[in-house]
């Protein structure tokens, strides 16, 4: 029998949501001007299209302004950079998102440096990185960001706790160790290197499992009492945690899907008024 308590991100999502149309509907009645997200695709992969058009109908919801910009497959590295930085240059867009994957032959970090600091609201550039690592005013990536703000709906106080992190990606399993940190938490990294992978597993009173690989965590993998936030979506609806098993010995765990995923569409909306707010001057 299931032990663990759900760690509801879609109903905390939600909460997220309504209050951020309400912040945006205020910004443009102030303003005249309402929050826009452009979103950039490179090609036509079926999965990153539905992304693409879910992040655009929670935009309506919101409040919020989307523009979006399809580019063919083809598209060289320096027509995406020249986009990129077109839209940087647009008073009229507050916040822009790459959807990724873009197609090997494109030099990603290239073109995420491309987007304006102020307009990064996925929090994917090496200055969002930097000033979410010390702390200073700017964007959090956003599942990391979603993950913390789920464990805080939880009470979960990562201070003095051992969380352990398993994936090492610059948008997910980096960020989301550097918010733990701090937070005061003791991080461990985990990757596909990593030696006895369970017992250090073990060990954690917070599980961030974050590497894109089914089922990798298991129940005897997980200690008794602990978090655990399956931060992966795999095929078939399939999270990174084997989640009956986790779930009769952690005390909180997130579902998949219904837990990390809905927080990661609503801090990006979030912060795609925040930015406005911030370069509208209000």
């Amino acid at each position: 029998m299931t032990q663990a308590r759900l760690m509801d991100g879609t109903a905390l999502a939600r909460r997220i949501v309504e209050d951020t149309a309400k912040r945006a509907a205020d910004l443009t009645e102030r303003t005249g001007v309402a929050p826009c997200l452009a979103t950039v695709l490179v090609g036509e992969d079926p999965a990153s299209v539905t992304y693409v058009r879910m992040k655009q109908n929670r935009c309506r919801k919101a409040g919020i302004e989307s523009r979006h910009v399809a580019l063919p497959a083809a598209t060289t590295n320096g027509e995406l950079v020249a986009t990129l930085r077109a839209l940087s240059d647009d008073p009229a867009v507050h916040g822009i998102l790459l959807q990724h994957p873009v197609g090997e032959h494109i030099d990603e970090r290239a073109a995420f440096e491309a987007i304006a600091p102020e307009k990064d609201v996925d929090g994917v550039t090496f200055a969002s990185f930097a000033t979410m690592s010390f702390g200073l005013p700017g964007f959090v990536s956003c599942t990391p960001g979603g993950i913390m703000r789920l464990l805080d709906e939880y009470d979960v106080d990562p201070a003095g706790k051992r969380a352990v992190v398993v994936g090492r990606s610059a948008i997910l399993g980096k960020p989301v160790g550097m918010l733990l940190l701090a937070r005061d938490a003791t991080v461990t990294y985990c990757h596909s290197r990593t030696r006895e992978l369970s017992a250090v597993v073990r060990e954690a009173d917070v599980v961030v499992a974050a590497v894109g690989r089914p089922r990798l965590i298991r129940g005897e993998d997980v200690k008794p009492g602990a978090v655990v936030v399956d931060a992966g979506y795999n095929a078939g609806n399939v999270g990174d945690v084997d989640f009956d098993s986790a779930a009769e010995r952690a005390s909180l765990i997130t579902p998949v899907p219904g837990g990390v995923g809905p927080m990661t569409i609503a801090t990006l909306l979030e912060q795609t008024v925040d930015a406005a707010a911030r370069q509208l001057g209000v």
